[in-house]
C-alpha cells in the first residue's frame, strides 16, 4: 500500500522533529517516522538533555560538598542519593519529549514509530512487524549519529561502556577511565569525579578540546584536575589486557613511546560519534556518501537525488544539536519556497563542565594558519566583580578581532555561565560588529558578561580595567 506525502522525515531528532515542526507551519503535509518510542532523538533521551541534568545535579552537590562552608553555609554531611538523581534526570527527559510530541500534535504532524530507509526516489519503506511504503514529494533524511567504536576496545555496557550506559549507572564506581579528552569524555568525566569516582582520561592527541582554541583545552585541564581527574595526553590505547571482577586493565602507548598500563573499575569510550546512515538504502536511491560516511549535500542540502535532503550529524560539519535544528529550519523553508539559510561561521561551540567553556568563530590557530593579521583581548574573571562575589573565578574571556578592521573573528570563554554569554557573541559577529562595537555597549554591572566587554576593549586597544 502506498500513501503520499509532502513531506516525510526519517529521524526525530533535533534536526528532524525542529525540520518537521517549521514545514508543518508553512502548510506542508508531514510524516515523521522514528524507531523511538519518545521523540527527540540521541539529544533529549540519551545526549544532550540528560546529560546536562547530571552535570547540574553532580555541580550542586560538589559545591554543597565542598564549596559552600568557605562562604558561611554549612550543611552538615552532604550525601549523594544516585538512584534519586537518575529520577530527575529521567523525569527532565520525560517533560523534555512530552514537549516535543505535545507541538507535534499541535502541528498536526503524523508521526509513525519504526525503521524507515529510501526505497527509491521518494519512496520511503518502513521496515519491521507492519511493513508499508510512504510516497512522498519530499524526503529528508535526519537520522543522527552513533558512538564510534575502537576496534581495539569493543564495549559490552557493563564495564566498557558508551555514553548511554555512562548516563544511566546505578552505582558511583570507584574508578573510571574515560578514552577521549572531547566534549563528551570532559563532561561525563567530571560527572562522575564529582560524585567520588577517581577519573583518568586517556587522548591519543596533546590537548584536550582539539577542535577548540588551544588555551581553552589546556585552562580546563588544569581546573578538571582540582576535581582529581588525571591525564594522559599523546597516549593511545592499543588493547585490552586483563578482564577482572574488578574492573578492567588497558594497555597503551605513552607520551613518550612507552607501554603503559591503566586499570579501573569502568572504562568509557568516547572517542566522538559517526553518522548513523548505514541501512538507510542511499547506495540503492544513488544517494552519494563521502569516505566518512557522511551523506553528501549541496548549498541547499540536497543530496545528490533530487527531492531527497539531509541534515544534522550525518552531513559534513560540526555534530552539534543546534546546527541541526537550524539546517531543519533551513530545509522546511527550502521545501516551502523560501530561502533557507545558516550561517556556519557564527554556530558556538560548548562544553558543560564547570566551570563552562564556549567558542565561536576562529581560533587562534586557524588566524595564524592563514596568516590572517589579527588583535587579542583578554580579561580574566579573576577581574570581575560578579565573579569575585560568587566565587566563580575560574577562566577568561578571549577576543580575536581582525587587525585593519577590528571586525571580530572569534570568541573563546572559559568561566561560569559562558553557554549562555556566547549568545552574545555570536549576536555581535552575525552583524559583524567590531570588537570596539561589542566594548561600547552598556552591560549591566555587576555581571559575568562584563568579562566579554572588557576583552572586547582590550582588542579594540581600549583597554579599561586590565593593568
Amino acid at each position: 500500500m502506498e500513501e503520499r506525502r509532502e513531506l516525510v522525515v526519517i529521524g526525530g531528532g533535533p534536526g528532524g522533529d525542529v525540520a518537521a515542526l517549521r514545514a508543518a507551519r508553512l502548510g506542508l503535509g508531514v510524516t515523521l517516522i522514528d524507531e523511538r518510542e519518545n521523540l527527540g532523538g540521541t539529544c533529549l533521551n540519551i545526549g544532550c538533555i540528560p546529560s546536562k541534568a547530571l552535570l547540574d545535579l553532580s555541580e550542586h552537590y560538589h559545591l554543597a560538598k565542598n564549596g559552600f562552608e568557605k562562604m558561611g553555609i554549612r550543611t552538615g554531611g552532604v550525601e549523594a542519593d544516585l538512584g534519586a538523581m537518575m529520577r530527575w534526570k529521567q523525569e527532565v527527559v520525560k517533560r523534555s519529549t512530552q514537549g516535543v510530541s505535545y507541538l507535534f500534535k499541535k502541528a498536526g504532524i503524523e508521526v509513525v514509530r519504526g525503521r524507515g530507509r529510501l526505497a527509491g526516489p521518494g519512496l520511503v519503506e518502513l521496515v519491521g512487524a507492519s511493513p508499508a511504503k510512504l510516497e512522498a514529494k519530499h524526503v529528508l533524511l535526519a537520522p543522527g549519529s552513533i558512538p564510534t567504536a575502537v576496534p581495539v576496545l569493543p564495549t559490552d555496557g557493563r564495564q566498557i561502556l558508551t555514553s548511554t550506559e555512562a548516563l544511566a549507572l546505578e552505582a558511583v564506581p570507584a574508578s573510571m577511565l574515560v578514552i577521549g579528552g572531547g566534549v563528551i569524555g570532559l563532561e561525563l568525566g567530571s560527572v562522575w569525579a564529582r560524585l567520588g569516582t577517581k577519573v583518568t582520561v586517556v587522548e591519543m592527541l596533546d590537548s584536550l578540546l582539539p577542535t577548540l582554541d588551544r588555551e581553552l583545552g589546556s585552562a580546563l585541564q588544569r581546573s578538571l584536575k582540582k576535581l582529581g581527574i588525571t591525564f594522559h595526553l599523546s597516549t593511545t590505547i592499543t588493547g585490552l589486557a586483563e578482564r577482572k571482577d574488578s574492573g578492567v586493565v588497558l594497555e597503551a602507548n605513552g607520551a613518550q613511546g612507552e607501554q603503559v598500563r591503566l586499570e579501573a573499575e569502568l572504562v568509557l569510550v568516547a572517542v566522538g560519534r559517526r553518522p548513523n546512515t548505514a541501512d538507510l538504502g542511499l547506495a540503492e536511491t544513488g544517494v552519494l556518501t563521502d569516505p566518512a560516511g557522511r551523506i553528501v549535500i549541496d548549498e541547499h542540502w540536497q543530496t545528490t537525488v533530487p527531492g531527497i535532503y539531509a541534515v544534522g550529524d550525518a552531513v559534513a560539519g560540526p555534530m552539534l544539536a543546534h546546527k541541526a535544528s537550524e539546517e531543519g529550519v533551513a530545509v522546511a523553508e527550502t521545501i516551502a519556497g523560501k530561502v533557507g539559510h545558516v550561517n556556519y561561521t557564527t554556530l558556538p561551540s560548548v562544553v558543560y563542565t564547570w566551570p563552562e567553556v564556549a567558542s565561536v568563530g576562529q581560533s587562534e590557530e586557524q588566524l595564524a594558519a592563514s596568516g590572517r593579521a589579527y588583535r587579542k583581548g583578554v580579561f580574566p574573571f579573576l577581574a570581575s566583580g560578579r565573579a569575585r562575589a560568587s566565587g566563580d573565578l575560574e577562566g577568561f574571556a578571549k577576543v580575536l578581532s581582525d587587525e585593519q578592521s577590528d571586525e571580530i573573528l572569534g570568541v573563546h570563554l572559559l568561566g561560569a555561565r559562558c553557554a549562555d554569554l556566547i549568545a552574545e557573541a555570536v549576536v555581535a559577529m552575525e552583524y559583524r560588529a567590531s570588537a570596539e562595537d561589542l566594548g561600547r555597549i552598556v552591560h549591566a554591572h555587576p555581571t559575568y558578561s562584563e568579562v566579554l566587554k572588557e576583552a572586547s576593549l582590550a582588542a579594540a586597544g581600549m583597554p579599561l580595567h586590565l593593568a
